[in-house]
């Protein structure tokens, strides 16, 4: 099966800073704001929703082709895909540009200051589909380039390969009219449920409407599971339980994953949407969005054991 897998490739620059962000900060003062933070040190994360989505698919077993773009420091990353078996030859080396980064710095009162740098991602990867097989295709369209995550979505509706839309981050740059275009046709529009809101808000559509352009609504709702929305109904499902919450960062790209081998593995969408659960459970228990490792045999049972039935 051939997973497409587009979206962003990103370095993660997390720092911490030794203090409190509040206590250097001068309310009175914010129109001439001039103020530096020395951290304790930097730790550099691969990330990215398509790197992130990749990963966790390739631990599940699977080969997924990332439709995206990447830049002239791209060697750190290409050198974990290759150690991974996740292929490099459908990314877009922009020369000219770094490859997108986050730059976060946390302070002892777990505020946040990020400075993000799209670099590479301002390209487009300007994949060729030409030649895929619908039949055996299938395509998940994650926050990345927005000329790319369009374009895309109107090649998989005309060559009739099934799509999930995963606006992410990127909502903030859609205007309504063209969001609406960009889910018509969607097999699953998956969000959290903030964006699901914004989603509502953004197109002028309530559930029900937005059932008249996607085959499911997934919404994910954190350490309260997950919603599917369908013309049948509504289903709930439960987390994963985990033993230790490190780092939610990351959970929501493991989720989609594990939903995608569930799919190509023609289970019930309540089933691969429990291995989404499975698998983001994998991710919150590490630092880090592609730290977490597990092979086939611990998921499935793991899987079991948190659902009480099996994956055959």
């Amino acid at each position: 099966m051939n997973i497409f897998v587009s979206g962003s490739m990103a370095y993660d620059r997390i720092m911490d800073f030794p203090g409190r962000f509040s206590d250097h900060i001068m309310p009175d003062k914010i129109h001439i704001l001039n103020v530096c933070f020395t951290v304790n040190g930097m730790q550099e994360k691969l990330g990215g929703t398509a790197g992130n989505i990749a990963y966790t698919l390739a631990l599940l077993g699977e080969k997924p082709t990332l439709v995206a773009t990447i830049g002239k420091d791209y060697a750190t990353y290409f050198a974990w895909l290759d150690q991974n078996g996740i292929a490099t030859d459908s990314l877009t080396i922009v020369p000219e540009e770094f490859t997108a980064g986050a730059y976060i710095t946390t302070d002892q009162s777990d505020n946040q200051i990020t400075g993000f740098n799209p670099g590479a991602m301002k390209y487009r990867a300007r994949y060729d589909f030409s030649a895929v097989d619908p039949k055996q295709s299938i395509g998940i369209i994650a926050a990345g380039n927005l000329q790319d995550m369009a374009e895309y979505a109107a090649i998989y509706r005309e060559r009739g390969i099934p799509f999930i839309c995963d606006p992410g981050q990127s909502l903030t740059a859609w205007d309504g009219t063209a969001l609406r275009q960009w889910i018509a046709g969607a097999a699953i529009l998956i969000t959290n449920d903030y964006e699901l809101e914004l989603v509502m808000k953004m197109t002028g559509m309530t559930r029900p409407e937005l059932l008249e352009h996607t085959g499911a609504i997934i919404t994910t709702l954190g350490e309260k599971g997950s919603v599917i929305i369908t013309r049948d109904g509504e289903v709930s499902v439960p987390v994963s339980p985990v033993t230790t919450v490190v780092d939610p960062t990351g959970a929501g790209d493991a989720y989609r994953a594990g939903l995608i081998k569930g799919i190509i593995m023609k289970k019930p969408l309540d089933v691969a949407a429990r291995m989404g659960a499975v698998a983001s459970a994998y991710a919150i228990e590490n630092y880090g969005t592609q730290e977490h490792r597990f092979g086939w045999a611990d998921f499935a049972l793991r899987y079991q054991k948190s659902f009480g039935a099996t994956l055959e």
